[in-house]
């Protein structure tokens, strides 16, 4: 088995057991292709597919028009599943749905037959087109020079896993988020290679996790917590809808203040607590002494309610009304002010603006997001909208400013007595009844980057 390698494919099974998940590791070289032309657009940072392609024989005016052509392809529709609590299940996303296609088809004509109707087909053809041009550059720029290492990995990242029983891990997540997993599906995970570079890349989707390892990879520990802590993302988006609305009503149930922004944080520092603390430690026999994750609020809490997940995880606990209470307890005692620190709440914003430049300034200020929704202009409909959703609401106004701030105070209940002037630059911050905070900004001469940092 180690000497047998196949283009474009190749395929390894890590493991199949009984009534237990099945994961499959595989190489697909589809995937691959789409990765490197999406990295090549010039709304991409500086990578190592850029750089290397900039240097190429290839780099012409020809392929850089296909490359614009390719960035401008209309994949990203997407629809909410609006039965769930909001926020609580990632909407459908095609861009995911074409990506999983490319993954578990082996050429390209399968990947048309699969995909048919999620884009228009003048877009899916297309789509295949740019991705056959890009074959024979991407093998002769990125894969062939490092075949040789890249397959090494793969084996050896199977026997990992088959070695430390990865798939019990998948089982743990699916015990403690009380969810499910049809197990005639098995979960696929795609590596491709990411030369000259110290760092792997992880996402997951649908049933599919896609990762880039770098061709001097050799800590596998930390690439199979990322890994878990993507995949145990997915097994909280399909808890049932039942579920979902048992976890949605004790937050909102919990009398503490902080019970809000708690939940916004949830998914992530679950996961987080699962893959880099608890699978970590399994794996490497220890705790690692690193940051576990790069924002300081979930890095923090997943320390912090570690302890309690691994008590659910050792009893064979789903997490219930009881875990979700001692949580919110953990949060609100040792960060009380979180719930109004502008880096933690900005994190779950929603904000309304007769500016749309406003916006890049917001994401500027917070390039840190978890959910993001911007509407224009300030009006009855959409602060209703807004009003719907747990997100912190900002409202900025530079317009109209009188009239503006008396629809918004009629708007919240809270804002009853609230008084103002309409003259003066002003910022103003109230936790609301659904323990949200809203910001109004009125802006009259000075700028909204000063304004937002000067609240408090």
């Amino acid at each position: 088995m180690k000497s047998l390698f196949l283009l474009p494919l190749l395929l390894l099974t890590i493991f199949v057991s009984g009534q237990k998940p099945t994961l499959k590791i595989k190489y697909s070289e589809q995937l691959a292709v789409f990765v490197f032309i999406q990295n090549l657009s010039e709304n991409h940072p500086e990578n190592v597919f850029k750089t290397s392609f900039q240097k190429s024989k290839y780099n012409t005016e020809e392929y850089k028009n296909k490359i614009a052509k390719f960035d401008k392809l209309a994949i990203d529709y997407s629809y909410q599943f609006e039965e769930f609590p909001y926020g609580s299940k990632v909407p459908m996303q095609a861009r995911d749905i074409l990506k999983k296609n490319l993954i578990e088809t082996d050429n390209l004509n399968d990947f048309k037959l699969r995909s048919i109707g999620i884009v228009p087909n003048k877009t899916l053809n297309d789509l295949a087109a740019f991705i056959s041009d890009f074959t024979p550059i991407y093998n002769e720029l990125i894969y062939n020079p490092n075949r040789e290492k890249f397959e090494k990995h793969v084996i050896d990242i199977t026997e990992y896993a088959n070695d430390h029983q990865i798939e019990e891990y998948f089982q743990t997540g699916l015990s403690f988020y009380n969810s499910s997993w049809d197990q005639s599906v098995p979960f696929q995970i795609a590596f491709y290679p990411l030369p000259d570079s110290d760092y792997f890349t992880a996402q997951a989707f649908c049933n599919n996790f896609v990762s880039a390892i770098q061709t001097n990879l050799k800590d596998y520990k930390n690439l199979f917590s990322v890994m878990m802590h993507e995949i145990f993302h997915i097994i909280y988006n399909e808890q049932s809808l039942e579920m979902k609305m048992e976890i949605d009503q004790a937050f909102k149930e919990n009398k503490s203040k902080s019970s809000n922004y708690a939940y916004q944080l949830l998914n992530e520092l679950l996961a987080t607590t699962l893959g880099n603390g608890y699978v970590y430690e399994k794996l490497a026999g220890k705790l690692d002494h690193n940051d576990w994750y790069y924002h300081e609020y979930i890095n923090l809490m997943a320390r912090k309610i570690y302890p309690l997940v691994k008590e659910y995880i050792a009893e064979k606990k789903p997490m219930d009304k009881n875990f979700i209470d001692s949580y919110i307890k953990l949060y609100e005692t040792n960060f009380p002010n979180w719930i109004n620190e502008l880096d933690n709440i900005m994190t779950y914003r929603y904000v309304i603006s007769e500016n749309e430049n406003d916006f890049n300034t917001i994401n500027q200020l917070f390039s840190y997001r978890s959910s993001a929704e911007y509407e224009t202009p300030i009006t009855e409909k959409n602060i209703e909208k807004m009003q719907k959703t747990p997100l912190t609401k900002i409202i900025i106004v530079s317009k109209n400013n009188i009239e503006k701030l008396k629809l918004i105070r009629r708007q919240f209940k809270e804002l009853v007595n609230w008084k103002f002037n309409s003259d003066q630059d002003f910022t103003y911050k109230i936790l609301l009844a659904d323990k949200s905070q809203l910001i109004i900004v009125n802006t009259k001469k000075k700028d909204l980057k000063t304004l937002i940092q000067s609240i408090k």
